[in-house]
């Protein structure tokens, strides 16, 4: 339930905060409540990824393209992500998400966060993202970059984030996938 009263509150801060470019580095204010804590008393692990979500959304809301998507009745949907944790955040702290769009492949978009506290990463995580439309199907990249304006000629993924979203993409919903252990 926090999260949601989380998401709300940010859906309503970031209504009113800084616009920015499609590709800026947004960041987005938090404090560790205890509502995030595990049983050792730092941030639980899945927190970082539900925090980068709101993030995420924020970045979406004030780089304008979250609107571009309503308009067209789409929508972005989490296809893969990995995380690295360097330092725990502990009840009370402040830190910062910083998000940014980092690039595309063939079907999906490529999000960057990190949680940072005075200008050190605590945490890093890499999203691959695929976008869906509420009348059924899949929004190409081409078709979303062209609603949204061309990418940035600079803007180019790692070579191995790409080896990444191919080493871990899992069959296609139409295909069967079996959970077979070996």
């Amino acid at each position: 339930m926090h999260m949601l009263l989380r998401t709300i509150l940010h859906a309503w801060i970031s209504r009113f905060g800084k616009r920015i470019g499609h590709y800026d580095v947004a960041h987005t204010r938090f404090r560790v409540l205890p509502t995030d804590l595990d049983i050792l008393k730092h941030m639980n692990n899945g927190v970082y990824l539900s925090i980068f979500d709101i993030g995420r959304f924020d970045m979406l809301r004030r780089n304008g393209v979250w609107q571009i998507f309503a308009d067209r009745g789409w929508y972005p949907v989490v296809a893969s992500e990995t995380i690295t944790f360097r330092k725990s955040l502990q009840l009370w702290q402040r830190f910062e998400v910083e998000s940014r769009i980092i690039g595309f492949d063939d079907k999906a978009a490529y999000v960057q966060h990190r949680a940072v506290v005075d200008g050190e990463i605590y945490a890093e995580a890499f999203i691959k993202a695929r976008f869906l439309k509420r009348s059924g199907g899949t929004v190409g990249i081409e078709e979303m970059l062209d609603a949204v304006g061309p990418a940035p000629a600079a803007l180019e993924l790692p070579e191995w984030l790409v080896r990444w979203g191919d080493d871990v993409r899992l069959p296609s919903t139409r295909d069967a996938a079996p959970s077979v252990w070996e």
